[in-house]
């Protein structure tokens, strides 16, 4: 392996090169690290459908250099009852968008054409397909990464971003004591139908299901992402026919979501999910190691994003270690402590909030469910509850950005 570009005090090793690995590379780059990022896989490529990105996921793409024109559709964000009742809406916060120069808060996107734009800026020589991490060994001033293909590398500090069954996370801090949150998600797209309003999403619930929609972008063009949320359990059969499943689910539901079915290649555009999730961790590093993303919090769908939250976690990650000799422990482990301080409370209590919002959703008894369901019809106590569990804490981090901010 080419030592050229590998400075001792600036060399950056990170284990996986989805979204989270591929911002942390960047990040660093744009600071004067050296960096190489090691992929298991022939290459690095995006499994999975559309996501919702924020507007401080959006903000760090740009600071990397991505052109945030055609990157997504901006979306204001409503709650309903299965029967298109509104029960809350996610208010813009107009300082925010001014100060970021932003529109909204949500966008839709298709999370292999971010992806694909995050790759375009990633210069030649820093991933490394074909590298399936096998184990680390810290040194008195580095790190050895050793490699299933009999590779190894010696670099300042490891990162660990390689998914929720990460290997780095699993000897850095034991056994993830992973565990089935309860719902599976059928994550899909499809491509513009007309005559819904634009720049609408609808998240929508009846007693046991939630169905929802958004706008999004694909290379520019025009579509839909739409999701179905459903209870489930470890071992839970899978249908044999997913479209008349989720067709029997949504056949009373109202317009435009029944539409998106009809318009859906269930063999390339339908992604099934089993959602996993481990105990909030309190320490993401330890020694020279540290780790972002699925590996130290793996999300839910509600609430928690996790490509957008593996993306943030890379900035404030290089940020935190900005002008840092590698080579010094102790500026290391001031530099991760303070990623810490900014990271953990916020996601934690996001992954949290999260799994808190799963269970009410999904795993109620119907009684219950159905009271569930009244309140949220007839008071405004959803609008409440998001904007103080989720809204103003994403904001307040947002607005902290300010180097990030146009304005």
């Amino acid at each position: 392996m080419s030592a050229s570009s590998w400075r001792p005090g600036k060399r950056v090793a990170i284990v996986g090169g989805g979204p989270g690995g591929i911002s942390t590379g960047l990040a660093f780059l744009k600071r004067g690290y050296d960096v190489r990022i090691f992929e298991r896989q022939p290459e690095c490529q995006a499994i999975g459908g559309a996501v919702l990105l924020s507007t401080p996921v959006l903000a760090v793409l740009r600071s990397y250099g991505m052109s945030l024109e055609n990157v997504g559709s901006y979306t204001v964000t409503h709650f309903a009852n299965k029967f298109g009742a509104v029960r809350a809406k996610l208010p813009f916060n107009q300082e925010v968008e001014k100060r970021m120069g932003i529109k909204g808060w949500h966008y839709g996107v298709l999370r292999s054409s971010v992806y694909k734009r995050m790759l375009e800026l990633v210069p030649e020589g820093v991933i490394y397909a074909d590298h399936e991490f096998e184990s680390y060994t810290e040194l008195d001033d580095g790190v050895k990464v050793n490699f299933k293909n009999k590779k190894e590398i010696v670099a300042d500090i490891l990162i660990g971003a390689d998914g929720i069954r990460s290997g780095v996370s699993r000897q850095a801090f034991g056994d993830p004591k992973l565990f089935h949150t309860g719902i599976r998600l059928w994550l899909a797209w499809c491509d513009h139908i007309p005559n819904v309003p634009e720049h609408q999403g609808v998240i929508s619930h009846n007693w046991q299901y939630q169905v929802s929609y958004f706008p999004m972008l694909h290379d520019g063009k025009p579509g839909f992402e739409w999701w179905v949320v459903e209870p489930s359990w470890e071992g839970k059969p899978v249908p044999e026919n997913p479209r008349s499943h989720i067709a029997e689910i949504v056949k009373d539901w109202a317009q435009p979501m029944p539409r998106f079915l009809e318009v859906t290649d269930f063999d390339s555009q339908v992604y099934r999910w089993e959602i996993y999730n481990r105990p909030s961790l309190k320490q993401w590093s330890t020694g020279r190691i540290v780790c972002i993303g699925d590996a130290v919090h793996p999300v839910s769908p509600y609430a928690a994003y996790g490509m957008g939250m593996a993306i943030e976690d890379g900035y404030f990650l290089a940020r935190s270690l900005e002008g840092v000799d590698l080579r010094d422990i102790k500026a290391i482990s001031a530099g991760f402590e303070l990623y810490e301080k900014q990271r953990i409370g916020y996601v934690n209590h996001n992954m949290e909030f999260a799994r808190f919002l799963g269970t009410m959703f999904h795993k109620l008894p119907w009684p219950i469910a159905k009271l569930r369901d009244l309140l949220f019809d007839y008071t405004p106590a959803l609008s409440r509850f998001l904007q103080t569990g989720y809204l103003e804490k994403a904001e307040t981090e947002t607005m902290n950005l300010k180097e990030l901010q146009v304005a």
